[in-house]
């Protein structure tokens, strides 16, 4: 039998309710033996060899934090890319300075395409976002370079701006780009499911082994530097399995990785509506065949209602958006009810990514109809994002037995813009919630949907304790959530999420001895 290692610390936070402190933790082969102090934990140490590990003895040790949506495949293409953003970014390899206006926006570009993206077939920005950056459209990136082809990715992940040039390099007739209902050639827009035909093209440059594997370990370094010891691929394959699963094998299934990662697969493949959830449900079960200890799929998968939350195309009811525009829908509702009864009927548990409140409403009411049909206990259907709501969704999460998975980080980066330019203060102050969760008790957890968000949980948690946007501002203090709360939403809830309760998210006796 393995030796005993007893980590000491001025004080162990164990996340544990019967036991919310200690000093010392005994460890075997990667599992927690006991949690107490020396003195308690004399009946092991009298009986087994051991010894005393004494490096934390002046630090606090926590359970190892958890984000339940954090998509390393994202990241992986992203990192490689060009940051323009209105927000300072922290990189494993850069820091990123933050570009505010229209005019720093297009000098920024032009100077990567003369500069550091001289040498690349494509150049991809990331970080664009209409309220900071003003009209960057098809004409606009013309006027930076006619030959070059430049894709630049909206702030969030669904949606690129072509030029002309990009346009032709992707290789599709303009024909069947004209027809697309969600791609404007006019304004360079591929968004939504129209995002996915630019992909298809751009990946050969973007899911390159070398560029790929590269994003990779700026992932991996990002997420230890956060402290996460799990985290949750929600919605795999990002563009392509057998690729992505070959990269994410050699990169993350290893010794030297420092975290776990527990694989979410879609419902539906990107764009693709053209199987039968029959179909679907068979290769999601297959995806078992895969798991080691370190990349591993459950009974979860993910569905999706309404479009991006920083694209501005959530679906919103009455009375929508200052500007009149509308939202978009990821799946169309009778596709979602078809394949979330599939799902419910299999016994998955199911992730709905929903942002705005219309997309919210149709995950519960589709909820309620398949309670009605064939009730549930412990079904965890789980609003993954929960941008905006009302106080009266609230309720009806509760009584339906659901979860929530938010990125509360909105509040800081958004709330005073999409108050000013979006939807109104009423409703922007209000996003993500929390405390009338908290209220309710419904379990929550936070997420950072990186690169939606920086991978830092303690930030995730300092933003749902103060709800303090970027200029300063509080935004609604009554959806402030208590300093516990927030920290469970990063440890044991978060492992509730994922339905990992029982093996990680606090330090307890037989449990993964992961802080």
């Amino acid at each position: 039998m393995s030796e005993i290692t007893v980590f000491t610390a001025r004080k162990i936070v164990t996340m544990n309710a019967p036991m919310p402190e200690a000093t010392a933790v005994a460890v075997r082969d990667g599992r927690i033996v006991e949690v107490g102090s020396l003195e308690t934990l004399k009946p092991w140490l009298d009986g087994h060899p051991h010894r005393i590990d004494r490096q934390f003895e002046n630090h606090v040790l926590m359970p190892g934090f958890i984000d339940p949506h954090l998509h390393p495949t994202l990241g992986a293409v992203l990192l490689p890319c060009h940051f323009i953003t209105a927000m300072e970014w922290k990189l494993p390899d850069r820091i990123c300075a933050p570009v505010t206006t229209h005019a720093a926006y297009l000098a920024r570009l032009a100077e990567i395409v003369a500069g550091e993206g001289a040498a690349e077939e494509i150049v991809v920005t990331w970080g664009f976002h209409r309220i900071w950056h003003g009209n960057v459209d098809r004409t606009a990136l013309n006027a930076v370079s006619g030959d070059k082809p430049i894709f630049v990715w909206q702030r969030s992940f669904h949606e690129i701006i072509a030029n002309d040039a990009a346009i032709e390099w992707m290789g599709v007739a303009r024909a069947d780009l004209e027809r697309h209902p969600q791609i404007d050639l006019e304004t360079g827009r591929f968004f939504e499911t129209g995002l996915a035909v630019a992909a298809q093209a751009m990946n050969r440059v973007l899911l390159s082994p070398e560029r790929y594997g590269r994003g990779l370990e700026l992932v991996k370094q990002t997420v230890h530097l956060g402290g996460h010891t799990t985290i949750g691929e929600l919605a795999y394959p990002l563009m392509n399995d057998a690729m992505e699963w070959r990269v994410l094998s050699h990169t993350l299934d290893r010794e030297d990785t420092p975290f776990r990662t527990k694989m979410v697969p879609r419902g539906v493949q990107r764009g693709d509506f053209t199987g039968t959830p029959e179909d679907d449900l068979k290769s999601i079960e297959a995806y078992a065949e895969r798991n080691t200890d370190r990349l591993f799929f459950g009974r979860n998968v993910k569905l999706f209602t309404d479009g991006g939350f920083f694209a501005e195309l959530m679906q919103m009811r009455e009375p929508g958006f200052i500007d009149g525009h509308h939202g978009e829908w990821l799946m169309a509702p009778e596709a979602f009810e078809t394949y979330a009864r599939a799902l419910w009927l299999a016994g998955k548990q199911i992730h709905v990514h929903c942002t705005g409140d219309m997309g919210l409403e149709l995950a519960l009411d589709v909820l309620q109809r398949l309670q009605d049909e064939k009730p549930r206990f412990n079904h965890r259907f789980t609003i993954e994002h929960f941008g905006v709501s009302n106080p009266e969704q609230v309720r009806r999460i509760s009584d339906l037995g659901a979860i929530v998975s938010a990125n509360v980080y909105y509040v800081h980066e958004l709330g005073e813009a999409y108050w000013k330019e979006s939807i109104g203060y009423e409703r922007a102050s209000q996003m993500a919630r929390l405390g009338a969760l908290e209220r309710a008790g419904i379990p929550f957890a936070l997420h950072s949907d990186f690169t939606m968000a920086p991978a830092m949980p303690l930030n995730s948690a300092w933003v749902a304790v103060n709800r303090i946007a970027e200029s300063g501002a509080v935004m609604c203090p009554q959806e402030r959530v208590s300093v516990e709360a927030a920290m469970r939403a990063i440890t044991i809830d978060a492992a509730y999420i994922l339905g990992m309760e029982d093996e990680v998210g606090s330090i307890r006796s037989g449990k993964k001895a992961d802080f």
